[in-house]
């Protein structure tokens, strides 16, 4: 099973942050085999932490949760709030097999909050463009709940555009980086 968790950041806990880096490395190195993609969503200055997306293949929902929730960070309090949802790999692959590689370009987390029916089930014509792609479901997988992406775009305001206009209660749409244990 697949599984998007988005911890958002509390506000002003980058210093605590900072200070438990090395003890949130070693526990991601443990899942390190799982990852579909990960890596931090950034303030306006593209430098300052907001949160942090991890999308990971697990055996099940208790799996699921164990990861978010005995994190580091989010023992100590650095996050606000953790967005934890079954999800579909619509492309098939991981963010290092992405074409476009880890630098150059603008990169963004799209996340389409959905109400009524299913949207965006399949791949949209950007699809050179797209890093991660799928479905967040529920937690039996039965029912869509929205869409969240990965994407390289030119600004924030066309990678939200990836999404169908008028079938979702809400889209975010974030900086984005890939991440990875700094060298």
């Amino acid at each position: 099973m697949e599984f998007l968790c988005y911890h958002r950041d509390r506000p002003a806990s980058l210093p605590l942050r900072y200070e438990l880096g090395e003890e949130h490395w070693s526990y991601m190195d443990q899942y390190a085999k799982e990852m579909i993609a990960r890596g931090p969503t950034l303030a306006d200055d593209g430098e300052t932490p907001t949160g942090s997306v991890h999308i990971l293949g697990l055996p099940d929902r208790a799996a699921a949760r164990a990861f978010a929730f005995d994190e580091p960070n989010y023992q100590a309090g650095v996050y606000r709030d953790v967005l934890l949802r079954r999800w579909r790999n619509a492309l098939g692959r991981t963010m290092w097999d992405f074409p476009g590689g880890r630098t150059g370009g603008n990169r963004y987390l799209v996340l389409g909050f959905g109400t009524g029916q299913a949207a965006d089930l399949t791949l949209p014509p950007a699809r050179d463009e797209l890093i991660a792609y799928g479905p967040m479901l529920s937690d039996d997988g039965t029912a869509w709940l929205g869409t969240a992406a990965l994407v390289r775009a030119p600004d924030q305001e066309t990678a939200g555009t990836i999404l169908t206009p008028g079938r979702y209660a809400d889209v975010e749409v974030h900086n984005w980086q890939f991440g990875g244990r700094p060298s």
